[in-house]
């Protein structure tokens, strides 16, 4: 395995990371999930990203017991504050009072004293920044998280929470956790460079837009244990299964067969490749995915590869 500072931190994470979103919990049964987290592991996986809000806190306690007997200081625990978790006006959001409520929520759900990093999941507009920096701040000082992150943000949203943490001496956040994948680019322009320019490491997650990217989906296809044909959790899908992006994962998977290769592993490689990425995220469901995934850090793209790839995702 690879290691990577995440952003201007010290902390170093593994070049690829399992997440939990529409696996751990309801999906995935305990011997499946434990068996999915003890492999990435032994692979040299270090880093584990959940949110309070994944399968209404179900995935936390899953991925809690999966990780249960595993020395803490060997693993590197991320989760996520924003989306409602109940009906109260003060369920939601990035006040203090939430972000305060949700860790704790979150430590006890995950059997554990701290968490590593505890990210925004998306901003919020009805908050001050500088309040929310402050409560990120004061949880470092408690000791209940070691680092604050984001995910989703815009550019412009990741210069003001820097601003305004510079501004009260606040800790600064080290990461972003975005779409990133060959079939979603959009983050290149700006988001990027805003990253880039204030030390944040990217976390970049969906890599396989989906699962689209390993080709399984072409000519109609849609297996019956695939995400596809799971009316709860394919309604992200559709832009990434249109004529067009379907087109170019017919050529992508003409390359990956040509350099001896899987799409999977391809579309992971590719986005190690991408300067300023710390990790990529991903989210199995099989052992047989995982190790499919893990094996894009051994394999070292040409820069004819790359230019290929480029140009048919441009």
């Amino acid at each position: 395995m690879e290691y990577r500072r995440l952003g201007n931190s010290g902390l170093k994470v593994s070049a690829i990371s399992v997440g939990s979103w529409l696996t751990f919990g309801s999906r995935l049964d305990e011997s499946t999930a434990t068996a999915l987290v003890r492999t990435a592991f032994e692979r040299g996986v270090n880093l584990f990203d959940t949110a309070d809000v994944y399968d209404r806190g179900l995935a936390e306690s899953a991925l809690g017991a999966c990780l249960d007997g595993i020395p803490r200081k060997d693993y590197v625990l991320a989760s996520k504050v924003y989306f409602p978790t109940g009906e109260g006006p003060n369920d939601r959001g990035l006040s203090r009072k939430h972000i305060f409520e949700t860790v704790h929520a979150s430590l006890k759900r995950l059997r554990t004293d701290y968490v590593d990093l505890f990210q925004c999941h998306r901003f919020d507009d009805e908050t001050p920044v500088p309040e929310t920096v402050r409560a990120f701040d004061d949880l470092i000082r408690q000791g209940k998280i070691h680092y604050w992150g984001v995910s989703m943000w815009s550019a412009d949203q990741i210069r003001e929470a820097v601003e305004a943490a510079s501004e009260i001496n606040a800790a600064l956040p080290i990461s972003n956790q975005p779409n990133w994948s060959l079939l979603d680019r959009s983050i290149e322009p700006e988001v990027l460079p805003a990253c880039r320019e204030h030390g944040l490491g990217i976390l970049a997650f969906s890599p396989l837009a989906q699962g689209v990217l390993t080709g399984k989906y072409l000519d109609g296809a849609k297996p019956a244990d695939s995400r596809l044909a799971d009316e709860r959790r394919n309604v992200f899908m559709g832009r990434f299964l249109e004529d067009e992006p379907t087109a170019r994962v017919r050529q992508f998977k003409a390359l990956a067969d040509r350099i001896g290769t899987t799409c999977a592993r391809l579309a992971v490689a590719w986005l190690m490749s991408r300067e300023g990425l710390s990790s990529v995220i991903v989210g199995v469901t099989k052992v047989s995915q995982l190790e499919d995934n893990l094996a894009a850090v051994d394999l070292k793209l040409d820069e004819g590869v790359l230019t290929e790839l480029d140009a048919l995702f441009s």
